[in-house]
């Protein structure tokens, strides 16, 4: 497999020098909902390179908060590519989906082997921790409704389909709010023509709508990450003497 068929974004845009030091270490896998990629206080084991469906970033102990989504923009496992290789938060799987899951070891030799991938997913995993802080400030500041708002709207650039199956219940617990100011926020946003909700489905009937709606808690990491990492898809990289790649 070649980077540019993966449905990855972070995969796709690696030249084929970079690409090529992770193919032999990677392996599609198929995630079921509730598949748990880390835990908390743990080693983290590999690292999922998100094709389809999304994993929730969750932190707190009994009381449990989503500080970030990964979609097919993204890789789990950030602590890795900052040198480390433990997780202080719990990783599950949110929507099933797929991945191409690397080993953190062979994640790691191939990080150290070139400076220009490592150099990439470093611009990645600054762009994760905007939306971790942007998060912070959504929960922090924004109405329920804003949230949900900008909540859906992620969930919809992942899923990529108009309808998405969701309750009222996981919402609730993903904004670590209650069921019943969920479903009222979601009864608002209907009532505003910008959704469709049902028991267990969400369908976007009106993105712009939505994205007026959640002003200003969605846009800016969505606008970092472009900043920092689509705008370089298809890069290219030299290989240097001693083996090692930089970006051309």
């Amino acid at each position: 497999m070649s980077a540019a068929k993966s449905p990855n974004r972070l995969l796709s845009s690696l030249s084929d020098e970079e690409f090529g030091l992770l193919a032999p270490s990677l392996k599609r896998v198929t995630l079921p909902l509730g598949t748990v990629l880390e835990r908390i206080d743990a080693s983290i084991e590999h690292a999922y390179f998100m094709e389809s469906g999304f994993a929730s970033v969750i932190a707190g102990g009994n009381k449990e908060v989503e500080t970030a989504l990964i979609g097919f923009e993204g890789v789990t496992a950030v602590s890795l590519l900052l040198g480390d290789d433990w997780s202080i938060n719990k990783t599950f799987i949110q929507a099933e989906g797929t991945a191409m899951r690397i080993s953190a070891h062979d994640l790691k030799h191939a990080l150290g082997a070139c400076p220009s991938l490592h150099g990439f997913l470093l611009r990645y995993a600054l762009a994760f921790s905007v939306q971790v802080s942007q998060t912070a400030v959504a929960n922090g500041r924004a109405t329920i409704e804003k949230r949900l708002a900008r909540w859906l709207l992620m969930a919809h650039d992942r899923f990529r389909s108009d309808t998405f199956p969701l309750t009222h219940e996981f919402i609730a617990t993903m904004l670590c709010v209650r069921r019943s100011g969920v479903t009222v926020a979601l009864h608002v946003l209907e009532g505003d023509g910008l959704i469709k909700a049902s028991r267990k489905n969400i369908t976007v009937l009106d993105r712009a709508g939505l994205e007026k709606k959640s002003d200003p808690s969605y846009g800016i990491a969505e606008q970092e990450y472009e900043r920092l990492v689509g705008k370089l898809a298809g890069r290219t990289a030299v290989t240097t003497s001693n083996g090692n790649a930089r970006s051309g």
